[in-house]
């Protein structure tokens, strides 16, 4: 997908014995890498289907969900937490990792 210099990924499942470029068996989300943030789309459901059936993500794929705090939500899913309960918690952390950030940027400056 995607066209010279401008490229855009799907993320898909896909049986190990098959082509690289082969059918493959489900699409579970996009990736682009170009637009500013990095645009990343993911079937949370889907993804939960795979992975309870066994599929073992690829290391790009792996970093990818942790990139949208696919893992985190699992855990959190698995203590009993409401949607908007992870919600807020997943966006105080973000809130946390951010300040930091500002604070190296005027050390830099």
């Amino acid at each position: 997908m995607g066209s010279k210099k401008k490229p855009f990924y799907r993320i898909v499942v896909v049986d190990s014995r098959k082509k690289r470029d082969g059918k493959y068996l489900d699409v579970i989300g996009f990736y682009n890498p170009i637009t500013k943030p990095m645009t990343i789309t993911i079937k949370e459901d889907k993804v939960e289907k795979w992975l309870s059936k066994g599929v073992i993500p690829t290391d790009t794929v792996k970093n990818l969900l942790q990139k949208v705090n696919f893992f985190e939500k699992q855990q959190l899913k698995k203590q009993g937490l409401s949607e908007e309960e992870i919600e807020a918690k997943l966006a105080s952390k973000e809130t946390k990792l951010e300040k930091p950030k500002k604070k190296k940027q005027k050390a830099q400056e």
